[in-house]
């Protein structure tokens, strides 16, 4: 095993870290970067509980290794609040009940965020799609739908 220096930007900063070439974007989050809000559900990208974005696209950053984020654009959970004042998927995920263990909710969240910036009028079957790759065990799915359908008719009328 050997290691790689690896530049990268993470949520707006350049950052360089040095990494296993067989660690996964997800322990390199976590480990090297201390970024824990991305969990790790499964390990075989089928929770969708460490769901970050790479360059745009949603991705499970279990199933990425950590080297083939050189050059690219990371962008986590924890990139979602500006300080101290929540994204509003953040806020309406309060209002709405649509959280309780905290394990699948960044996945949830950046997924959700990734659709709002594709589709801001998504229908409820739209919503149910694109987050079909996040698993929830406590919650069940209709509060964080609503969450998200709540959150896009705000955004819409701001």
């Amino acid at each position: 095993m050997s290691s790689v220096a690896v530049s990268t930007t993470v949520n707006g900063d350049a950052v360089e870290v040095l990494c296993d070439t067989d660690e996964t974007l997800l322990d390199v989050l976590r480990d090297r970067l201390d970024m824990t809000g991305t969990k790790e559900g499964c390990g075989t990208g089928d929770c969708g509980a460490c769901s970050v974005m790479l360059d745009g696209r949603l991705v499970c950053s279990c199933l990425v290794l950590g080297v083939e984020a050189e050059g690219r654009e990371v962008e986590t959970i924890e990139g979602m609040a500006e300080g101290e004042k929540l994204h509003p998927l953040q806020q309406k995920f309060l209002e709405h009940a649509a959280l309780q263990c905290g394990v699948c909710t960044p996945g949830f969240l950046v997924a959700a965020k990734a659709l709002l910036e594709v589709n801001d009028d998504p229908s409820e079957s739209e919503v149910r799609y694109w987050l079909a790759g996040n698993l929830c065990r406590c919650t069940g799915y209709d509060k964080i739908v609503r969450a998200v359908l709540d959150t896009a008719k705000d955004m819409r009328s701001a």
